[in-house]
């Protein structure tokens, strides 16, 4: 995985102010992970989250996305350019799910990125 990603999505500035509800309903950053919680993170909530917290679960859904897709995510230029994907994806729409924007930046680039074998 790429470390560029993941600093990215842990900098998700560019999103609008966030509410204290989306803070209480972040998942807190002891909490394992399961998917069926993940899923629907949305992008504000997630900018919510302690960066930790945020990168944990940025890094366990482009994981599961990759997977499910077939690929890798590469470290370099093809892993910063996905993170500049959800980071846009992130801002332009910041009540979408994290998970829907992360899938979708790994399926507009999958045919770029390496295949796992």
């Amino acid at each position: 995985m790429t470390s560029r990603l993941f600093l990215a999505l842990a900098g998700l500035g560019a999103l609008a102010t966030v509410s204290v509800s989306a803070q209480a309903q972040a998942p807190a950053a002891t909490a394992p992970l399961s998917f069926d919680t993940a899923a629907y993170v949305t992008c504000r909530e997630a900018h919510a989250m302690n960066p930790e917290a945020r990168k944990a679960l940025a890094i366990f859904l482009a994981e599961h996305s990759a997977r499910v897709r077939g690929v890798m995510i590469p470290d370099g230029e093809q892993g910063a350019q996905l993170a500049h994907l959800v980071r846009g994806g992130c801002t332009l729409s910041p009540d979408a799910y994290l998970f829907t924007v992360i899938d979708r930046a790994v399926v507009a680039e999958s045919s770029k990125l390496p295949k796992r074998r």
